[in-house]
């Protein structure tokens, strides 16, 4: 287990607004256990028989060990800060858009409480048969012993997909977002699926800009003994261009598709060309399959 299991007692923040209604649906019907909602002023409701509350202090009666965060952008930081001086100490920011000094005001205020913050502008994390914080479809997932890593949400409910269709499942996925600044990235998720005796292969799904897959395929080489497979969007950007994600920044030589493609084949990682090829390159593996 990484993070989360089905001790999760989850705090849904800004769960009366469209996208907290939907998720808080589709996340009781995976099975994840959620306490209770916050949004100013609407306390004493309720959505999908989960008891609204105007504030997290007074939402902590109902004792949360993690939150999940569809508070809009502005309001987006001020919910966080919440949570943690609550006392919360795993929190998923799904909201996008976040402005950058926002982002590193929490992700740092979470560091200095020791709090696991994932996000912002992702898709959450899963453990399947456990829990499910975040926004992922339900039906993809298969119970297995493969930790999946991604910056693209997209990408990674492709890939998953076709694990499950090919038969291999998942211990735990965790969506990192694709924002220049994040609270986990490919190192922590690399390190705890290494010390997670129900992870037995890691995958990665990286994507151009920034320097975060050149860094994990260094942390790779040095810290991992597990088999780790990974995909890369982008080959194919033109040169010069930003793509998709925020984070999706070139410099240096460093960020592109190529770059990175290397690093981790440095470090022993088997790319795959297409998201596809990932669960074929897995199977094909006779030392782990």
């Amino acid at each position: 287990m990484i993070w989360v299991d089905e001790k999760v007692r989850l705090l849904v923040q800004g769960i009366t607004g469209h996208q907290g209604k939907f998720h808080t649906r589709a996340m009781k019907e995976f099975g994840t256990n959620i306490v209770a909602g916050v949004t100013p002023g609407k306390g004493g409701t309720s959505v999908e028989d989960v008891p609204v509350y105007d504030s997290v202090e007074e939402a902590m009666e109902m004792k949360p060990n993690a939150s999940i965060i569809f508070v809009p952008a502005p309001y987006a930081s001020d919910a966080v800060i919440e949570a943690l001086d609550a006392g919360i100490k795993l929190i998923v920011v799904i909201t996008e858009n976040i402005p950058f000094h926002d982002t590193i005001k929490f992700v740092n205020y979470a560091k200095y409480k020791h709090a696991t913050l994932i996000g912002p502008n992702c898709p959450g994390i899963v453990s399947p048969g456990k829990t499910k914080i975040g926004i992922f479809p339900n039906h993809i997932f298969v119970e297995g012993n493969v930790g999946v890593a991604s910056r693209s949400g997209t990408l990674t409910y492709e890939i998953v997909n076709e694990l499950s269709s090919a038969g291999i499942g998942q211990s735990t996925c965790v969506g990192l977002g694709g924002d220049p600044v994040t609270g986990t990235n490919f190192i922590d998720a690399l390190d705890a699926f290494e010390r997670d005796e129900e992870t037995d292969a890691i995958v990665l799904v990286g994507e151009i800009g920034g320097t975060a897959e050149e860094e994990a395929a260094e942390f790779i080489e040095k810290k991992i003994s597990k088999p780790v497979y990974a995909y890369i969007a982008g080959r194919t950007a033109p040169e010069g261009k930003r793509m998709g994600h925020a984070g999706a920044i070139i410099s240096g030589g460093k960020g592109t598709a190529n770059s990175k493609i290397e690093a981790f084949k440095k470090a022993g990682v088997k790319i795959a060309r297409f998201p596809s090829e990932i669960a074929k390159i897995m199977k094909n593996d006779k030392k782990i399959w």
